[in-house]
């Protein structure tokens, strides 16, 4: 019986064949149209999958991450440490900090008196997570956040902490975070770029913002962040010039993509063929990014939503409304960098204003995002580049105090795109100097956020002067304890 059966699968005549060879056939055309490096031949990378293709199923297609510059107190918003109160102006014990590296702002000290917030902790959400008083509107929304108190790095100053959270390495040139999704997945929408940067700046001390954040690094130039500003024109040098219309420009394009097709053909170097691709970008969006950064035709309650600065240009609560809407466009990796954390003094004033600034716009978004049924496939981070010390920096008074750097422990939240809302992963210790459960490095955040992308780390990689480079370099652990 089996064999007869067997044999009738094979008796199939031509119309049969084709009408299912048809399928496939139209599979295969629509998978190319989808993916346009589906059919080509394998990279030099033997692990590597075509653009757009992922290593299994992911839970976010796209990632909006809200850096706060300068690195913001963990003791003074996610991480409630009552002892510090109790021990007031104590030094801290030397078991405590053991080998601990110390800036050159506090090398000098001979104590570090212990120093606990001035502002007033509560618990929200079912969890029952501690937020700071300086965050009330992040506070509503605990049941949608999941925050990480154990994060920690190996830098203990600005510039390498921020390049290493950004690119997986303290030295630069390397690729910063979005170029490797935009090298990996590219863009949802061929109008639009796969990574842009947002600027904001806050009314606290400022630390320096530098495109070598956001640089495509030894990756192919198209996978470059590119700035927004908050000019009359969102992206400099995009607008034609006055007396050219689209048509000249369509010429120019046409004839200029000739030459450089001519160069390649002579010299065969692979940025030319970039160059070509960041033309025609261009061209597109032209008539996409004016339509974008308009947010004059918002509802009221969205603006109401996101506060009265949403329609200042350049604030973080615009760039948070901008953020959402180059995401929901499209676009893979939204960053905004929003400046003036770094708070070694007068942290008590300085604070307010920050917090204030940042509150209300972040809370918004992941509301805004859930209301629209995006949170699900957008991943939100909120963070900085390291925590802040429990000890004074400098002279402690009553009633003000400022905070030096401290990689050990500090803390961030993650919102949507797979994460486990109405969670707290992590623990420190007492006095908020180490961690004591559950720690996550760097290399740890950054293998899972990848993997929420559908990435495996270990695999998307790239051959650079004789070796493969990957953004998490040779270590990173998925958190899987923090994913649904």
């Amino acid at each position: 019986m089996k064999k007869e059966v067997f044999e009738n699968n094979l008796n199939i005549n031509r119309r049969h064949f084709l009408s299912k060879a048809a399928l496939g056939l139209g599979g295969v055309a629509l998978g190319s149209l989808l993916m346009p490096d589906l059919l080509k031949g394998a990279s030099d990378a033997s692990n590597q999958l075509p653009l757009g293709m992922r290593h299994f199923a992911s839970k976010a297609k796209r990632i909006i991450f809200l850096v706060q510059n300068g690195a913001p107190s963990q003791l003074e918003s996610f991480d409630y440490k009552p002892k510090l109160n109790e021990m007031f102006g104590q030094d801290l014990p030397a078991s405590i900090r053991g080998d601990q590296r110390l800036t050159g702002m506090t090398a000098d000290q001979t104590s570090f008196p212990l120093v606990g917030s001035k502002f007033g902790f509560k618990q929200y959400g079912q969890s029952g997570a501690w937020v700071s008083d300086l965050f009330p509107n992040i506070a509503k929304i605990t049941d949608d956040i999941c925050i990480v108190k154990s994060m920690h790095t190996d830098a203990i100053n600005h510039d390498p902490a921020l390049t290493f959270f950004q690119t997986g390495a303290q030295v630069g040139s390397r690729p910063s975070m979005g170029s490797w999704f935009s090298y990996g997945l590219g863009s949802e929408n061929k109008n639009l770029p796969a990574y842009c940067v947002l600027l904001s700046k806050g009314k606290g001390n400022g630390q320096g913002v530098y495109s070598k954040l956001w640089s495509n690094g030894f990756l192919d130039s198209t996978h470059q962040g590119v700035q927004l500003s908050a000019s009359e024109d969102p992206i400099l040098y995009l607008s034609d010039p006055k007396g050219l219309d689209r048509g000249f420009r369509r010429n120019m394009l046409n004839k200029l993509g000739e030459l450089n097709e001519m160069s390649y053909q002579e010299f065969g170097d692979p940025e030319i063929q970039s160059k070509i691709k960041q033309y025609e970008m261009a061209f597109r969006m032209q008539t996409a990014v004016p339509e974008i950064t308009d947010v004059s035709k918002e509802p009221d309650h969205i603006k109401k939503m996101y506060g009265s600065d949403c329609m200042i240009p350049g604030t973080y609560a615009a760039n948070c409304l901008l953020a959402r809407k180059l995401s929901e466009s499209g676009v893979r990796f939204v960053q905004l960098y929003h400046q003036g954390w770094d708070q070694h003094k007068n942290l008590v004033g300085d604070i307010q204003h920050q917090a204030k600034d940042v509150d209300q716009a972040s809370a918004a978004l992941i509301t805004d995002l859930k209301q629209r049924g995006l949170l699900d496939e957008t991943l939100v981070i909120w963070g900085g580049e390291f925590g802040r010390t429990n000890y004074c920096q400098g002279k402690l008074t009553k009633d003000n105090y400022g905070r030096d750097h401290h990689p050990r422990c500090f803390s961030i939240f993650m919102a949507g795109g797979g994460i486990k809302a109405g969670t707290s992963y992590g623990e420190t210790d007492e006095l908020g100097y180490n961690i004591i459960k559950n720690p996550v490095h760097i290399h740890d955040l950054h293998a899972t956020i990848m993997h929420l992308m559908g990435l495996d780390h270990e695999r998307l990689t790239y051959k650079h002067l004789g070796r493969r480079f990957r953004l998490t370099d040779v270590h990173g652990h998925v958190v899987k304890d923090i994913i649904t």
